[in-house]
């Protein structure tokens, strides 16, 4: 099981066979992230290391890396499947202030670091004053092995959160959930609403992005929803119900899962995004409504059938 620390210390028990350590934040977890960590998981099976990732942790809301694409748990669950053995994160706060040369004495000292992987556009200490050229010359003077991992391309640019930000916004899931290199999700609460879907034959289940996550376009969905160990296809509708709601600026996460039956309030169940379908629009009646969600709904389990996800 990955051991978690949320503070820099001494971790002795890998002082015996060193570690290989991973360096960055790690947003999203995409493609090129798990390369990254990748490359160091791989150098410690080789090498009879320990491996870790070194990153550090910001509030939901923060001026620094923009809006939040996975939670902290779910990160923890996917670094640890990689086959990750430690998992550093101290609060920005406390590495903020490090020089490039204090950053890397915490490396050596703390983790006993044998070989650290990076991006190459990685950089590290206070106002990031180190970068890839700096981190050699500091790894060939203590005998660390340093492994640079080329940035990841996607249609010929470079991967990166941002660009994943903005292609979730956009709606393109296709781009999104290739550049993650997995389907983008949500795992949130289920929150009660106004229960109107189950008057007309359509419960839903009602999910809010906390503050401080990148919200996908408005709009319909395709989507896979995890139960209790099983999955179904299911439509998602993102936005503000303009056919039931007056106020635009509230925005709703609705799931109807049409082979289900059951009561999911107080769950937290997985809801897969896979296609974006439609706007959201303003239906002159509940049954024009209801149309709506039972075509999406149908949709879902074609494409799914089609695709065999």
């Amino acid at each position: 099981m990955m051991q978690i620390y949320s503070h820099i210390e001494t971790l002795p028990q890998t002082e015996k066979k060193g570690c290989a350590v991973a360096m960055g934040f790690f947003d999203g977890l995409h493609i090129g992230h798990q390369a990254v960590i990748g490359a160091a998981v791989n150098w410690a099976k080789k090498n009879n290391a320990d491996s870790g990732v070194f990153t550090f942790h910001l509030p939901r809301v923060n001026g620094l890396k923009g809006s939040r694409l996975l939670p902290t748990e779910e990160k923890h669950e996917i670094i640890e499947k990689m086959g990750v053995n430690y998992y550093v994160a101290p609060d920005f706060e406390e590495v903020k202030a490090l020089t490039p040369e204090e950053f890397f004495s915490v490396l050596v000292d703390k983790l006993h670091v044998r070989a650290l992987s990076c991006g190459e556009n990685f950089t590290f200490g206070a106002k990031a004053a180190g970068n890839v050229e700096m981190l050699k010359e500091l790894c060939q003077k203590q005998g660390v092995e340093l492994i640079v991992v080329p940035l990841t391309q996607f249609t010929e640019k470079t991967v990166s959160s941002t660009r994943i930000r903005t292609a979730l916004a956009g709606g393109d899931l296709p781009a999104v959930n290739d550049m993650l290199g997995r389907p983008y999700a949500i795992q949130f609460p289920v929150q009660h609403g106004a229960g109107l879907g189950r008057t007309f034959g359509c419960p839903t289940i009602n999910q809010v992005f906390p503050e401080g996550y990148q919200l996908p376009k408005t709009g319909i969905y395709i989507t896979k929803t995890l139960v209790n160990g099983k999955w179904y296809p299911s439509a998602t509708g993102l936005g503000s119900r303009p056919t039931v709601n007056s106020d635009e600026n509230k925005i709703t996460c609705e799931t109807f899962i049409p082979d289900f039956d059951g009561d999911l309030y107080g769950t937290n169940p997985r809801v897969e995004f896979h296609a974006y379908l439609a706007p959201s629009r303003r239906f002159e009646s509940l049954d024009a409504l209801k149309a709506c969600i039972d075509d999406a709904a149908q949709q879902a389990k074609a494409y799914f059938l089609l695709n065999k996800a």
